[in-house]
């Protein structure tokens, strides 16, 4: 069994309240639940509008696949417009960890 993890810290657009933010960021956490199938939320810088960091989580049998979802969803999240992809922090764990 492998999991692999990322961590996007982003910086967001043109929002001026935590209301903003949330329009912002539900949708991005929501698509990437729909396409992937992958465990994923908000998990730092709640308080603060124009940031944020989306934690994701994916479980797989095979590196390969778990390699292909995880650039799959980093080219999700860096493609979309209305925010600036800051970081991106990428770890894979196995059953030698």
């Amino acid at each position: 069994m492998y999991v692999g993890t990322l961590s996007f810290d982003l910086l967001l657009g043109d929002v001026r309240s935590l209301k903003e933010k949330r329009s912002v960021v539900r949708p991005i956490v929501a698509e990437l639940q729909r396409k992937f199938a992958v465990s994923v939320a908000e998990v730092d810088h709640m308080d603060l509008y124009r940031r944020t960091v989306i934690g994701l989580a994916v479980v797989s049998g095979d590196t390969g696949h778990l390699t292909d979802v995880l650039d799959r969803c980093e080219r999700l999240v860096a493609g979309r417009p209305e925010v600036e992809l800051l970081s991106v922090r990428r770890r894979l764990h196995g059953d030698d960890d």
